[in-house]
């Protein structure tokens, strides 16, 4: 049964890990419903997956690794997207995104895949929130409902860009086991 709650649980990473590709698309054809309904899913596949690998005892080496580059995979598209439409600054989102490569290299050449930090878990819970209500589709209720929904969303990306950066800083800084070259 655990090897079972397992490979669900690096099923649902793979789900996120290729789900930017749809959602980006969908957000070019305009698509807000569904786009905005694959992140959400996407976000939950990201606490299930999490769930899942705790009942099972711990996830998978290749899930615990696979885990932080899927939610980078999905965040990437929705923020590229938000950039080019000037609602978010391209340089606050390259920022986020330059964050997120230095991150994912150093914790893939750590032994244990370097399990998230709470401040790290925190700024991706921020994260999804934030692009959830930046990217509310505008026929889902009045205008003036949506405009505080998605301004509400603009305001939560800048704690959520400070907690990477103070969680990146977590990471690096001496004292923390840094990854072994083998």
């Amino acid at each position: 049964m655990e090897s079972r709650w397992r490979t669900w649980a690096d099923r649902l990473t793979v789900f996120r890990a290729v789900a930017g590709l749809p959602l980006l698309m969908a957000l070019i054809a305009q698509q807000q419903a569904l786009a905005w309904s694959l992140l959400l899913l996407a976000g939950i596949s990201d606490a299930l997956d999490g769930w899942m690998a705790r009942r099972a005892g711990g996830g998978s080496s290749w899930g615990a690794r696979l885990d932080p580059l899927a939610d980078k995979l999905l965040l990437a598209a929705p923020l590229i997207w938000l950039a080019t439409h000037q609602t978010l600054p391209l340089w606050a989102v390259w920022l986020l995104l330059a964050r997120e490569m230095l991150i994912s290299g150093w914790r893939r050449d750590a032994d244990d895949g370097a399990p998230a930090s709470r401040w790290g878990k925190a700024k991706t819970v921020l994260q999804f929130t934030s692009l959830l209500l930046l990217l509310w589709p505008e026929t889902w209720g009045p205008e003036p409902l949506i405009l505080s929904l998605q301004q509400l969303g603009w305001w939560l990306f800048w704690p959520s860009l400070l907690l990477a950066l103070h969680s990146a800083v977590g990471y690096l800084k001496p004292g923390r086991s840094r990854p072994h070259h083998h």
